[in-house]
């Protein structure tokens, strides 16, 4: 097929609809063109539980063996899952998946050999000119003399056993935890991790069905874990998890139905990769997670390592920096003992071991790493970004106990709260984030700058 190419490929993956926007036949020429830009002799492919995964998986594998390049399939899997048998192979990978977005979707998210990223200044968009290439009439992607291999291999009980050597669960009292899968892949890899463990586990959804018909799985909406926290409290459970369609993200609910934050949990992990590692190492954490984040940090050791939002980021400055751990708000979470790669699953065992190597509850736990109140993410539809941020500088321009950087956006930091506020790239949108040190000043800074921007220029 002859397709919009500008519309399929993203910054870091392709995703769009099936079969309107791509099918497998495009899937076997991006296979094709992966192989050639990652100039791999062997990959490693793996899908999550949509129904148009399989053959587009395997439309895939088809287009890379037709270069030479041996295939693996791992079959169903999850996005972390697939990045482990990345590193553990030495391998290019790619996954088939769209995450949390609607069942007509689909897309692939590649990575070369030990999990690397592959985005647009990493090889996306030399595999895009080929794809496109290729597909409008170009000359056809070369055969090799002598195809490569398709393979089979099972991955999940090594990538379990490997998480659960990251995690020091032997002496954890019982827990009684409830997983909303949100019949994506968590419903997969969870019993096999959590096999084992001193648990008692209520699962939600666990039935692998990628038209998703219960919610969408997408675990920081807060409508779509509405069902797991009256199963939480129901239950009398000490805590609930939720995983996103392609399980590499993982939020928290404590025993009274609350959600952690997402920041809560980067620094609870934090702290502990830290002890791991000796009371010394540096931790990533992107510039809207909770000011929480760098005090923890530093408190146990650590040098705090802040960067603009975007997993792509976060991955750059790990790998620069050897850096032990890294976090998002927006519950990606990156290890070092996991190619710098993130996985919601190993988060989730960093908080198992932190609730059962004592006796109290997840929200008193927790509460040494929430010490802000923040309003969560905030969109204004702007007619001019550049115009609407330089009118929210000018505006506190003028206090002397105010700082401003530009790392990502415009950051206004005050000595009792802070705000971001930065453009979406591809939607004329600003986004707003503020943290207080309390409700009231929280919201009444939120509300002044809502009025900048929303106002007249």
């Amino acid at each position: 097929m002859v397709a919009d190419l500008s519309q399929l490929v993203k910054a870091y993956d392709v995703r769009g609809v099936v079969p309107d926007q791509w099918d497998e036949s495009l899937a076997e020429l991006f296979g094709s063109a992966f192989v050639q830009v990652t100039a791999a002799d062997a990959i490693v492919v793996g899908h999550d539980m949509r129904p148009t995964s399989p053959g587009l998986s395997a439309a895939f594998a088809r287009g890379a063996a037709a270069r030479g390049a041996d295939v693996t399939l791992i079959g169903l899997c999850s996005t972390d899952q697939l990045y482990y048998a990345s590193g553990a192979l030495d391998l290019p990978g790619a996954m088939f998946t769209a995450s949390h977005n609607p069942a007509q979707y689909n897309g692939i998210k590649m990575c070369r050999a030990g999990a690397a990223p592959v985005g647009q200044d990493t090889g996306l968009a030399e595999i895009r000119a080929l794809v496109e290439q290729w597909s409008e009439g170009g000359p056809r992607p070369a055969t090799a003399p002598i195809p490569g291999t398709i393979t089979e291999r099972d991955t999940l009980t090594d990538y379990a056993s490997h998480l659960l050597g990251l995690v020091d669960l032997t002496a954890i009292r019982p827990l009684k935890v409830v997983v909303d899968a949100g019949n994506g892949m968590g419903g997969h890899t969870v019993p096999t991790v959590f096999e084992g463990l001193p648990l008692d586990l209520v699962p939600m959804y666990f039935e692998l069905d990628g038209t998703f018909p219960h919610h969408e799985a997408n675990p920081l909406d807060p409508k779509n874990i509405v069902d797991l926290q009256a199963r939480v409290i129901a239950e009398g459970a000490d805590l609930g998890l939720a995983f996103d369609g392609d399980a590499d993200r993982c939020f928290v609910v404590d025993e009274r139905g609350a959600g952690v934050s997402p920041s809560a949990i980067t620094a609870l992990v934090a702290a502990r990769e830290l002890a791991r590692n000796g009371g010394r190492g540096i931790v990533i954490h992107n510039l809207i997670t909770s000011s929480s984040v760098p005090e923890v940090v530093r408190e146990n050791g650590g040098t705090p390592v802040r960067t603009r939002v975007g997993h792509s980021f976060i991955k750059a400055e790990m790998a620069e920096h050897g850096a032990i751990f890294g976090g998002e708000h927006s519950a990606h979470y990156y290890f070092r003992d996991f190619w710098n790669a993130d996985t919601g699953m190993l988060a989730a065992l960093h908080v198992l071991a932190a609730l059962g190597g004592q006796q109290k509850p997840l929200s008193e736990l927790v509460a040494e790493y929430d010490r802000y109140t923040g309003s969560g993410e905030i969109n204004s539809t702007v007619a001019d970004q550049t115009a609407s941020l330089t009118k929210v500088k000018k505006a506190y321009g003028t206090r002397e106990d105010i700082t401003f950087d530009d790392l990502d956006g415009l950051t206004v930091t005050a000595p009792d709260w802070w705000f971001n506020l930065r453009a979406s790239n591809t939607e004329p949108l600003l986004r707003l984030n503020v943290e207080a040190g309390d409700e009231k000043t929280m919201s009444a800074v939120r509300d002044e700058v809502l009025g900048l921007i929303r106002g007249p220029l």
